[in-house]
């Protein structure tokens, strides 16, 4: 007798497993622990299998016997209704696993790996808020250039241009690892170029044509009442001009006193960085390191845990001193302020300023960047730069020098 949904309702668990047969194979299997499970019993190649059609209530009887149908239907073409079904799960499997948030989070782990933590944070989150809810369920392979268009225009369309613009560069990246690794063809933002509105370069913003406002920052900072540490690398960051996220991450183990250096992997290139340093950097130095010279980093965190000080840490300083970091400065903007400064007030060579700012520019001979390359001139640079900042901060008037031999 075919069941009805009332008798499956009304059906109880016994110690042991029981069958409640439908027709045609199907049957409701009931566990000693109440779970009701759809099963439908068949033949194929002279054996007998069974096929698990899904749990009641969540498979209803009426869509049980339309499976069943289904697998009938199977068999009569020759079919395992059992294989195919493992076919499928198994091909859904695939295309989970080579969809673009699975590929693209494999492409983080393994590309994304040694960059700076806030880097790869800040990637992880853009695909996470702009890509992912439209792209990441896709398999790569199917990926095509109108549907990256439509993802990177959506967010053209709140206004956030350079948002697209990156997150197009990240799918793209992302495309071209699937190619890499076999899980697609082509990368489809390669015919997308052009396709967004231009996005407008962005400058850090830095005094760099007014020294006497670079004088005014300088007094102010040292006159910071927050903590040692902040005030530390508020003091610190303008002598090193390197990237901020550079300074925050300093390791004691990387800087030797004696030698007057700090060895670090730069964060924008990975290359090892030699920074020379000056007199002014050794006695900020000297004096923090009784207070953090315990533990790993220079610059630690507030809340400890072995933490480096926060990313938002200096530009903040600079907000509670009075300096708008969206117009005037921010802590990376001391990078263009000593490359103007040190090529236009002090004189020094244009290659010699790149090479101390870590930048990968070739030589002619497209060598990359070297860490020791202008070592001698680069000292004598760094120290002539703190002797020069102690001179804007004190208010004096420098001229424009101009060295033989050190032109650009």
């Amino acid at each position: 007798m075919p069941l009805t949904d009332a008798a499956i309702r009304k059906s109880k668990p016994a110690p042991k497993a029981r069958k409640l047969s439908d027709s045609g194979g199907l049957f409701l299997l009931i566990a000693p622990t109440g779970g009701k499970l759809w099963r439908l019993k068949y033949r194929f190649g002279g054996k007998e299998k069974l096929l698990a059609l899904g749990a009641y209530p969540h498979v209803t009887l009426a869509r049980a016997r339309e499976q069943r149908d289904e697998a009938k239907r199977q068999l009569a073409e020759g079919i395992d209704p059992g294989q195919l079904k493992k076919a499928v799960k198994s091909q859904q499997v695939e295309r989970t696993s080579n969809s673009f948030e699975a590929v693209a989070r494999e492409w983080v782990a393994r590309h994304l790996a040694e960059r700076a933590e806030s880097h790869r944070s800040r990637v992880v989150s853009r695909l996470e808020r702009c890509v992912f809810p439209y792209l990441g369920a896709r398999p790569v392979a199917e990926i095509t250039a109108p549907e990256v268009l439509a993802v990177a225009r959506r967010i053209e369309s709140r206004g956030a241009i350079e948002t697209a613009h990156r997150a197009l560069q990240n799918v793209g990246q992302v495309m071209r690892y699937a190619v890499a690794t076999g899980r697609a063809v082509t990368d489809p933002t390669a015919a997308l170029r052009g396709a967004l509105t231009p996005a407008k370069p962005q400058h850090m913003a830095a005094p760099a044509d007014d020294p006497a406002r670079v004088g005014e920052i300088l007094r102010a900072t040292e006159a910071f009442k927050g903590g040692p540490v902040v005030a530390a690398a508020l003091r610190l960051l303008p002598l090193l001009f390197c990237r901020p996220g550079e300074l925050r991450t300093m390791c004691w183990a990387d800087v030797d006193i004696d030698a007057a250096a700090w060895r670090f992997t730069t964060s924008k290139t990975r290359t090892e960085h030699l920074v020379p340093l000056s007199r002014q950097a050794l006695a900020i130095l000297r004096d923090l390191h009784p207070l953090t010279g315990h533990g790993r980093h220079v610059f630690p965190s507030a809340r400890g845990a072995g933490r480096p000080m926060s990313d938002a840490a200096i530009n903040a300083a600079y907000r509670r001193l009075g300096i708008d970091t969206r117009t005037e400065l921010t802590g990376h903007g001391w990078r263009a302020v000593a490359r103007t400064l040190l090529h236009e007030r002090l004189g020094f060579a244009a290659e010699v300023i790149e090479h101390q700012l870590a930048h990968a520019v070739p030589d002619a001979l497209g060598r990359a960047y070297n860490r020791t390359k202008f070592i001698d001139e680069r000292r004598r640079m760094m120290q002539a730069w703190a002797d020069h900042l102690d001179r804007l901060k004190a208010g004096a008037d420098v001229v424009t020098l101009r060295r033989a031999g050190n032109r650009a």
